[in-house]
């Protein structure tokens, strides 16, 4: 039987993640259901701009991170209750408004500061004058280190791929800092989304994963589902060991269905062929660690062989992590068709 660092038991674990569960992580659950609703409507320009001004006036630091094209794909969905009906405008704001309430609890708009602040001397005056931001921002940085997670291209109808390496977890996790490290680099992708993409793949190798942390595992999910409803388009994984299905058990029943369904567990082989058929290039562009060409250590090797990326603690390369996907995006627009003729 598998079990977690401090040996405890899958019925163990679950009491652990089910004390974690609480009233608005449920609440996210049931809203979550309803997106599993088919079909789109068209939402007006004016319908999009009330949305967008309204969404403004609440976040006026973070609005803009909701792009048009996400709005519109929540706006757009029918209403759960009715649904031959698109859902009432006052519903999708309601939506749009829990997950900036989310983000403004999390501290998510500040995340790429705290890189910045962790990055400098300890010396510097924002760090003197911010001893408690810089703790904060030395442990999230701490788990960048591990290279455990990053994003690398784009599948073949761009969608940025995050690449998770379980063996570079720790045993042991600071489990807020991990968390705060996957709310930095979800938003970084976010960013770096083609036009009208609003979603991401992820891929674990999940060969040698650390002993499962019920706590990091909850507070994981309840990232996901309440501050990135809909944007996981797809999670693989491979290879499948008790370790991963221990995860999966404890996880699963927690997922709304609509999420639970993206999660699709799979051995090498299988991955390696799922991946030249997903990735923009193919075959060109399977990793090595699941026995293609790309050498993605080139960019993220082990925290052990990294450079100081300044003069404080960051070794990851989260600068040119992003400077790559940009381009990476730039490269997938100018690929589509008509880019030439749109000057795009």
């Amino acid at each position: 039987m598998a079990t977690t660092g401090d040996n405890l038991t899958e019925e163990e674990a679950q009491k652990q993640v089910q004390d974690e569960v609480d009233d608005e992580f449920q609440d996210a659950v049931e809203e979550d259901a309803d997106e599993g609703v088919e079909g789109t409507f068209a939402v007006s320009r004016e319908e999009l701009a009330i949305i967008r001004a309204e969404l403004a006036c609440e976040f006026p630091e973070d609005y803009a991170y909701l792009s048009d094209a996400y709005v519109l794909s929540v706006a757009s969905k029918p209403y759960s209750k009715d649904p031959t009906v698109r859902r009432p405008l006052e519903y999708s704001m309601e939506k749009l408004t829990h997950v900036m309430e989310w983000r403004a609890e999390a501290g998510a708009p500040e995340m790429e500061e705290l890189v910045e602040l962790a990055n400098g001397p300890e010396s510097a005056p924002e760090a003197v004058e911010n001893p408690e931001g810089l703790i904060k921002a030395k442990a999230m940085v701490i788990a960048l280190n591990s290279g455990s997670a990053y994003w690398h291209g784009f599948t073949k109808d761009g969608r940025p791929i995050m690449w998770i390496r379980t063996n570079r977890k720790p045993w042991y996790p600071d489990v807020d800092a991990e968390v705060d490290a996957l709310i930095l680099l979800a938003d970084a992708g976010i960013r770096c989304m083609p036009n009208n993409v609003t979603d991401f793949v992820c891929v674990s190798d999940s060969s040698y994963p650390p002993p499962p942390n019920p706590t990091f595992m909850i507070k994981m999910l309840k990232a996901l589902v309440r501050g990135y409803p809909d944007r996981l388009n797809l999670l693989m994984s491979a290879p499948v060991s008790s370790v991963i299905q221990f995860v999966m058990n404890l996880l699963l029943p927690l997922m709304p269905g609509r999420l639970a369904n993206k999660v699709c567990l799979m051995d090498v082989e299988q991955m390696k062929i799922k991946l030249e058929d997903l990735l923009l290039n193919g075959a060109d562009d399977v990793p090595t660690f699941f026995g293609g060409p790309c050498d993605h250590d080139k960019f993220y090797p082990e925290e052990s062989k990294c450079p100081n990326r300044g003069e404080g603690t960051l070794k990851f390369d989260y600068y040119g992590m992003v400077e790559r996907l940009q381009k990476q995006n730039e490269d997938f627009e100018n690929r589509r068709p008509g880019a030439a003729e749109n000057g795009s």
